[in-house]
């Protein structure tokens, strides 16, 4: 029983660490650009549910820490809309409703009463905000820890496989693939095991000069180090991954935000070209992963960086730098996501903003609660289908048939 509260232990705290920075974040972007455009602000909370603190600042904002920490969010000054885009009629009825209670001056400061222009940026900020803790977090990880790069050198090529085919030679060294710049063996990798199927262009250096290959991944099944199954693209290459070819790299102020934006905008390319083939139906959807496999995964990588301390601060210290690269990665991800056109998610929001510049008018109510209802009902939907894939990958239904047989 104590193993297994330890255990569980291990995986949540690491989880909602990553799970609290990023979503805190996210709703700092929204509450820092409504105070500088002057709105009206009730409430900032860093996590849910029952306060177990809570105090006011001079303005009138209320902050609290809630009881279970699964993120967070920002209140603003009457927003009971519950797609935040009220239309005309709600609009006249909360604008007579304030000057009643506070006074004809009061209404602008109220966030829908804002131009448009402000309403869209104080929207925009939150995914904004994540994409800027992404660089951020890498930039210091590149500072401090640095980066460890192995050449992407070739020492084995499997025989009958794409790489064979496609005139791979153990010593070539890969530069580039996909048009994309290779630093090392695990950058390549990265680029093939989304390309399943797809013609890959390969820069590869022989002898002193430079060659093109052209090769195509094999869908594969692997087992990552966790014991989960994935469903790859593999060409047959191998790396001797020598301790005497590994070297840290480490940057400086300048270079490390220069290279926190790179990382940042190669995590955001990874993300919609897995996604666009997932829609294009040239990829699996079976990666998709939702909480439980974020828990799962960031379990994993605090005991992987916490491994090799010599004492408890070095594994404390170790376990964290780990989560820190985790929490810039899912960062990305919980921006990019927040951008799309659906609502109930900021996209969503501006796409609203869209309209009403252009028709002049909110758009009708209606209209907003239907989108809010289709909105939700695909958020639920990507939900269950992440979970299924997570219940899938960590094996449970397995687990329960066992018990039952």
């Amino acid at each position: 029983m104590i193993h297994a509260v330890q255990t569980a232990l291990t995986y949540i705290i690491p989880f909602l660490f990553v799970l609290t920075l990023v979503v805190t974040v996210h709703e700092l972007g929204h509450f820092l650009t409504a105070k500088w455009c002057g709105v009206a602000i009730d409430r900032f909370s860093i996590g849910f549910g029952r306060a177990i603190a809570h105090w006011r600042d001079r303005s009138g904002v209320e902050w609290r820490i809630g009881w279970l920490p699964l993120g967070g969010y920002v209140r603003f000054s009457g927003d009971d809309n519950a797609a935040s885009v009220p239309d005309s009629g709600d609009l006249e009825a909360m604008r007579s409703e304030i000057q009643r209670r506070e006074g004809p001056a009061a209404v602008a400061r109220y966030f829908h009463f804002k131009p448009l222009w402000q309403r869209a940026l104080v929207v925009a900020a939150g995914p904004l905000a994540n994409f800027v803790l992404a660089v951020v977090l890498f930039a210091v990880l590149l500072m401090t820890v640095g980066e460890r790069v192995v050449p992407a050198r070739v020492d084995e090529v499997q025989a009958g496989t794409p790489a064979a085919a496609a005139g791979f030679r153990p010593g070539d060294v890969v530069t580039s693939a996909a048009g994309r710049r290779v630093d090392s063996f695990f950058d390549m990798q990265q680029i093939v095991m989304l390309r399943a199927g797809t013609p890959i262009t390969f820069v590869v250096e022989r002898g002193g000069r430079e060659l093109e290959l052209v090769a195509t991944p094999q869908r594969r099944t692997i087992i990552d180090p966790a014991g989960n199954e994935q469903k790859v693209g593999l060409l047959g290459l191998a790396a001797r991954n020598d301790a005497r070819d590994l070297r840290v790299r480490r940057y400086g102020p300048i270079e490390a935000v220069q290279g926190g934006v790179l990382r940042t905008w190669k995590v955001l390319e990874t993300t919609v070209s897995y996604l666009g083939r997932v829609v294009t139906g040239r990829e699996s959807a079976d990666q998709l992963g939702g909480p439980l496999r974020i828990a799962q995964v960031s379990g994993q990588i605090a005991n992987a960086g916490a491994e090799g301390g010599v004492d408890l601060g070095q594994r404390v210290l170790g376990g964290l730098v780990a989560l820190l690269g985790l929490a810039a990665v899912l960062s990305v991800g919980i921006g990019f996501m927040n951008l799309l056109p659906v609502p109930v998610l900021d996209g969503g929001h501006l796409l609203f903003y869209g309209y009403e510049a252009v028709a002049r008018r909110p758009l009708a109510a209606s209209v907003q609660a239907v989108g809010y209802r289709v909105g939700l009902a695909l958020l639920f939907g990507l939900m269950l289908f992440a979970t299924w894939n997570d219940l899938q990958q960590l094996r449970v239904f397995k687990f329960i048939g066992g018990l039952l047989s």
